[in-house]
């Protein structure tokens, strides 16, 4: 479910009369592993001046995902989530899994979203981008015993010399036991769902597009593809950091900056 705070409700409830006063209502959508407010508390502690909507993946919404599963129930669920918010338009910010629903998003529902930041979207869906995914290595690691399959994917987030950070001590949080079917599904239906390069050339409000310098390389062509077919497109590499230890956790007080100019701008854009 979604949870909708301002600078002092981080945990859910209603808005105070502060919301009114602030610049931005951003949608948070994470990847496909931690919870929005895990993955994002760090940034938004950065950002005291914006209405804040953290929105898990639907995938997680059931205990199982169903058959039914798509790229499209996580566009609907985006809909509904603002909706309910009242927000008719709004700034989003997606990580990994996040931010490819944040790409399918503008590519077919555009209008509603006054800027997008995607950091390390877990595919663009484009034929191009899908040629050279390297799905097998996918299929393999999905093969391999429960206890081996996580670690296998996060392998593939990453260049090769990275280490893998060591879990922490004590029984796994209660949501990871649901990660490994949520993983599968979600990959799948990434699998399943194209969008035309040119549908991102229609899409007008600014792109900022994040990597780690020490992610895996597929992200650099994928930030290349991108920064042809989006208009208004902002590309960013931050040094020694990647996929599993990402710039809005590792420096968040610099993105925060960094996006709270980004947000300043699209503003202004969208008024002129």
């Amino acid at each position: 479910m979604p949870v909708l705070g301002g600078p002092d409700n981080r945990s859910g409830g209603s808005v105070d009369s502060a919301t009114d006063t602030m610049e931005h209502a951003v949608i948070f959508l994470p990847g496909i592993i931690a919870p929005a407010a895990d993955r994002y508390s760090p940034l938004i502690e950065q950002l005291p001046r914006i209405r804040t909507l953290l929105r898990d993946l639907a995938v997680y919404d059931p205990e199982v995902p169903p058959e039914s599963y798509s790229i499209s129930v996580e566009l609907n669920a985006l809909d509904r989530a603002a909706d309910v918010a009242g927000l008719d338009r709004f700034h989003l910010f997606g990580h990994s899994g996040g931010g490819a629903v944040g790409l399918a998003y503008a590519a077919v529902r555009g209008d509603r979203l006054v800027s997008l930041t995607v950091d390390e979207p877990a595919s663009d869906f484009t034929a191009e981008g899908d040629a050279v995914y390297g799905w097998p290595e996918f299929d393999r690691a999905f093969a391999l015993p429960a206890d081996q399959a996580m670690s296998a994917f996060m392998r593939l987030q990453v260049a090769d010399d990275v280490p893998l950070p060591v879990p922490p001590d004590g029984p796994p949080p209660p949501w990871m036991s649901k990660r490994p079917a949520g993983i599968a599904a979600f990959v799948e239906a990434v699998r399943k769902y194209s969008v035309d390069q040119y549908q991102y050339t229609r899409f007008t409000a600014p792109v900022y597009f994040s990597r780690g310098s020490r992610t895996h390389p597929r992200w650099e062509a994928m930030q290349e593809r991108l920064a042809k077919a989006f208009p208004d497109f902002t590309g960013e590499v931050f040094e020694g950091l990647h996929h599993l230890n990402p710039a809005h956790q590792s420096e968040p007080a610099r993105v925060a900056a960094i996006l709270s100019a980004f947000w300043e701008r699209a503003e202004s854009q969208r008024h002129s």
